[in-house]
């Protein structure tokens, strides 16, 4: 049996009986500066066996959490994608959510296109120190730096928390799509807008983390840390009230590059998806859904 999330606490239950099933996508191959992103999934996996099941406020763990096998992520961008694509697609249509760990950020899109085909529109809610709208990056169409260009390729709505690091012809990007955004800027010298999502975002989404939205105070093991981030409760906070009254599709947390001999790093990364689970659960059941 391959480790589970929480198996120290928990059995594994079967695919139909959890509400939740992790997909680890340890995905490698386009990082441009520190490296270590392949490792992140199993590094989270190994440090959620050291969570609480109450996560203060819940149980997550009571809708079931059920972790695939790792994906092999070799071959291609494109291949890997399409791996990915097709366990998402497999969760999704038993009514399950699926929740991603990379891996670089490409990994995103084979969800992202996976959802797509099965609920069509949706908006992805985005939390990063970096905009990733780029064309191309390195000579390539599929590099983590261009994950969210591809989600606006789809058609989907976004909304980006947190970004203080982009390039030029990215500002133009999000002008030309209408991407809206709270970048770390606003957010460090203001704090958190009154209403963080615009009325007009769709009901369905999806929430993509990348670690690195985080302060390197909070999460220093990432590939590219950048500091001025979100604190850990200001994150929680803004998790939250993306999540609330709305039906939460999909989502992943990324870029996690363990240090070896740290366990800081590694453990906030279990706990941001664990509560993240959390506040699935309680919108759920106030949506009536459950």
């Amino acid at each position: 049996m391959h480790p589970y999330f929480l198996d120290s606490e928990i059995e594994q239950p079967r695919p139909e009986q959890a509400l939740f099933h992790i997909i680890c996508a340890p995905y490698e191959q386009t990082v441009s500066y520190g490296e270590g992103t392949g490792k992140g999934p199993a590094a989270i996996i190994e440090a959620s066996q050291q969570l609480e099941l109450f996560d203060g406020f819940s149980i997550p763990a009571d809708e079931g959490i059920h972790t695939h096998p790792p994906l092999a992520c070799t071959g291609s961008a494109e291949q890997v994608l399409e791996e990915i694509r097709d366990c998402t697609a497999r969760v999704a249509r038993l009514g399950k959510v699926p929740v991603l760990l990379g891996g670089e950020h490409t990994v995103t899109w084979g969800a992202l296109k996976a959802l797509q085909e099965i609920h069509g529109t949706f908006g992805v809610v985005q939390f990063d120190a970096h905009a990733d709208l780029r064309d191309t990056y390195e000579g390539t169409p599929w590099s983590h730096a261009c994950v969210m260009h591809r989600a606006l390729d789809l058609g989907l709505s976004l909304f980006q928390v947190g970004v203080r690091s982009m390039s030029f012809p990215e500002t133009e990007v999000r002008t030309r799509h209408g991407v809206k955004f709270v970048d770390g800027y606003e957010l460090g010298t203001k704090g958190l807008p009154e209403s963080l999502l615009p009325r007009n975002f769709p009901d369905k989404i999806y929430v993509t983390f990348d670690v690195d939205g985080l302060d390197p105070s909070v999460i220093p093991g990432t590939g590219t840390p950048e500091p001025g981030g979100l604190t850990w409760y200001q994150a929680m906070q803004a998790l939250a009230e993306s999540v609330a009254g709305r039906t939460v599709i999909g989502a992943d947390v990324v870029e996690l590059a363990p240090i070896a001999g740290e366990h800081v790093s590694d453990f906030a990364a279990a706990r941001l998806v664990y509560n993240l689970l959390g506040m699935i659960q309680r919108n759920s059941k106030k949506n009536g859904n459950s």
